[in-house]
């Protein structure tokens, strides 16, 4: 506990920043922009598993499943969480495993990007491409259920994207608002 209070207050530098939030919640435009304001390199997971495994995630989830999957990112955290002056996007559901969690929490600054579930439907109804986000049976959802289904998640994820260092409210914020936001609050935690 004692590790945590002194990355709280600043004292404990880190050179490793990693994004968490649900999908639609800004990551991957934010994380490069970020990464460039800041001069550190920018790393996407879901991207980076996709150019590992020669596939899509959704062809993953649908092959795999999403424990496996899971194991995929934990693995991959592990090598790339050593690389310094890095900003790493995380999938949405990167953090629902508290061993992952715990190891991205003690490697680096966490940061929750926070979006309200309608915020988040606005910006998810139109996309295809989230096994998460379809049905049972593979198909895509209606707008009830996948206004239903980003409530259930959030709800579920909620004490594990709580535990992040930094959380900043996403919703309707420009983008060079969140980054001016970040890069305040970035100082009491990264190296220079």
């Amino acid at each position: 506990m004692k590790k945590q209070h002194s990355q709280m207050d600043g004292t404990n530098k880190r050179s490793v920043i990693f994004l968490m939030g649900f999908m639609g919640s800004g990551k991957s435009t934010i994380g490069p922009i970020l990464a460039n304001t800041i001069g550190y390199n920018f790393v996407d997971l879901d991207l980076l598993i996709e150019q590992r495994e020669h596939r899509k995630i959704g062809d993953i989830f649908k092959q795999e499943g999403e424990k496996k999957f899971r194991e995929m990112e934990r693995a991959l955290l592990r090598e790339i969480a050593l690389t310094p002056r890095t900003v790493i996007s995380l999938g949405g559901g990167t953090i629902t495993d508290q061993t992952t969690l715990d190891l991205v929490k003690e490697s680096g600054v966490l940061i929750y990007l926070k979006a309200e579930s309608a915020y988040i439907y606005k910006r998810l109804r139109t996309k295809s491409d989230r096994p998460l986000l379809r049905t049972l049976e593979g198909q895509l959802m209606d707008a009830d259920q996948l206004q239903g289904r980003i409530e259930e998640l959030l709800t579920q994820r909620k004490n594990y994207y709580e535990q992040a260092h930094i959380i900043i409210h996403t919703d309707d914020k420009k983008v060079g608002n969140t980054i001016d936001e970040l890069v305040k609050r970035l100082r009491h935690y990264i190296e220079e």
